[in-house]
């Protein structure tokens, strides 16, 4: 069980940058579901879509991985057909808390967690790639380096499923999916200050894309099919599958 996210909920003289240490372990699950839309869909759903895309013997990467919850999601979809899960994250906070919870869990798939930068890692073998909410951290630069990695990693029918907080070209569309955005954390129980600090701590670390931009990428490195699957407001996630699956 989580506390409450009251992190940005009294003025702060000085704004560090948003990083993922101890406070926020604490109150991660908190935070993430009352500040992002369709959370809980798209967690679940990469379940399913690892049921559907993974194959057996080959591994499956949840990158970014922070408290585990899409691992979990994975793990309960995949008792047989004698995959890994591999789960990444370079904050120990979060995989120190991440092994307690998957020690707690009763599913039988083996998660092996590894305390690196993604970029850092070798993909191997990998049917399923999960991105979820984590190359928005990541330098603009390096993006397409670490896409290609995890392309040529792949096995044919392969999947990547990609989610990310998205801009727009369009300023009208950006301003009203923002204002949207803030709507939603006020229902969820957030005053505009915690709403106004919490965006000035992530304005130089999170770096949102549109959605085009992901896309060309994402067949830049090679992906034949790509097509977003779920949006709401300036959230939504992405599949790349790549080559043709297994006869």
């Amino acid at each position: 069980m989580s506390d409450k996210d009251s992190i940005y909920s009294q003025p702060l003289g000085s704004i560090a940058n948003f990083s993922f240490d101890e406070k926020v372990v604490q109150v991660f699950p908190d935070m993430i579901q009352r500040s992002v839309p369709g959370y809980s869909t798209i967690i679940a759903m990469t379940g399913v879509l690892a049921e559907r895309y993974a194959q057996t013997h080959s591994h499956c990467y949840d990158l970014g991985s922070s408290l585990g919850a899409s691992t979990l999601a994975m793990r309960q979809q995949l008792d047989q057909r004698d995959c890994k899960i591999i789960a990444v994250d370079n904050s120990a906070a979060m995989q120190q808390r991440c092994q307690q919870i998957i020690d707690q869990d009763t599913a039988n798939t083996p998660v092996e967690l590894v305390e690196a930068n993604i970029q850092d890692v070798d993909i191997e073998n990998a049917s399923v790639v999960v991105l979820n909410f984590t190359l928005q951290f990541i330098s603009k630069e390096e993006r397409q380096t670490l896409l290609a990695k995890i392309y040529n990693g792949m096995l044919d029918g392969g999947i990547l499923v990609l989610s990310e907080k998205f801009c727009f070209d369009d300023p009208h569309l950006q301003e009203l999916n923002t204002d949207l955005h803030h709507s939603f954390k006020r229902a969820n129980g957030y005053s505009d200050m915690e709403i106004s600090q919490k965006r000035t701590a992530l304005e130089n670390v999170l770096l949102p894309e549109t959605i085009a931009t992901h896309q060309q990428r994402l067949k830049t490195v090679g992906f034949h099919s790509v097509d977003v699957w779920f949006q709401c407001f300036n959230f939504a996630s992405l599949v790349a599958i790549k080559g043709q699956p297994p006869a």
